[in-house]
């Protein structure tokens, strides 16, 4: 690593270490699986990487969570949660994340607690400070600690380091969770979630790496990266036919292409009016 890249690693050892044992909240992303190597190397047996099933999370990330444990050789504990029942979750207005990360850090809390644990860790870096995270205040309320945002980690860094360490997930694309790909203010259900992950599936499958299925209703607008139009393009029918059978009823190209939080521009429209 450069020196400012080995200068935080270094700090974040030291952070890790000065818990004494931690649990992770553990997706298989690129943070959470960057985060649970350093704590692996700073606290061994100490770490405890805790997974929570949800309707919104993707089940290609699991099979990855599953990977990246069994690779490090790290202790693993799998909860499920039913997003559906928590306040505020389906409704899907502003400060769904919130209700949602809340609930879910809860859970993570006490499964740690039975393991004597009872400092609890998300992998969430500098870049988070500079968009719309209402679930960073479940984090404060909840004392969780952000190990990597303190030692001063953006996300390129995190990937920098990760591909230094021979992390496979160095180059993997960001998937934040299912609900994400519903406009606010419309009711989140499984059947929309299910209509999604099997939408994006069909594109990773293709191999879209880059890319996003927005729920518009029964219509799909599919996102993906510039580089990948003239992909989709020639694929159409193969994209349109996956969609549909994915559950929508019409699938449309975004010409803006893929944005990471494309659906938080409502929200800032609202705010402007």
């Amino acid at each position: 690593m450069n020196g400012n890249l080995q200068e935080k690693y270094n700090k974040l050892l030291n952070i890790l270490r000065s818990t004494g044992g931690l649990a992770v909240a553990f997706s298989g992303g690129v943070d959470s699986a960057f985060l649970v190597y350093a704590a692996h190397e700073a606290l061994g047996e100490k770490l405890l990487a805790i997974t929570v099933t949800t309707q919104s999370y993707p089940r290609h990330e699991a099979a990855d969570a599953a990977k990246i444990l069994q690779s490090y050789g790290v202790k693993h504990a799998q909860i499920e949660l039913n997003q559906l029942v928590i306040p505020g979750f389906c409704e899907n207005g502003a400060q769904r994340c919130y209700y949602c990360k809340y609930a879910l850090l809860s859970e993570i809390k006490a499964e740690a607690a039975k393991h004597g644990i009872t400092a609890v860790a998300d992998g969430a870096n500098t870049d988070d400070e500079n968009d719309y995270r209402p679930g960073m205040r479940a984090t404060a309320e909840l004392g969780i600690l952000s190990p990597l945002r303190s030692a001063g980690f953006s996300k390129l860094d995190i990937r920098e380091a990760s591909k230094e360490l021979g992390i496979f997930t160095w180059n993997k694309p960001s998937y934040a969770c299912l609900a994400s790909r519903i406009p606010y203010g419309e009711e989140i259900t499984a059947e929309k979630l299910a209509m999604v992950e099997r939408a994006e599936q069909a594109l990773l499958d293709m191999g879209f790496k880059e890319m996003r299925v927005r729920c518009h209703g029964k219509l799909a607008r599919i996102e993906v990266a510039e580089n990948d139009f003239a992909k989709a393009a020639a694929h159409r029918k193969e994209i349109a036919a996956a969609v549909k059978n994915a559950g929508f009823l019409y699938a449309a190209l975004d010409l803006e292409g893929f944005r990471s939080g494309s659906l938080n521009a409502a929200l800032e429209n609202k705010n402007a009016e």
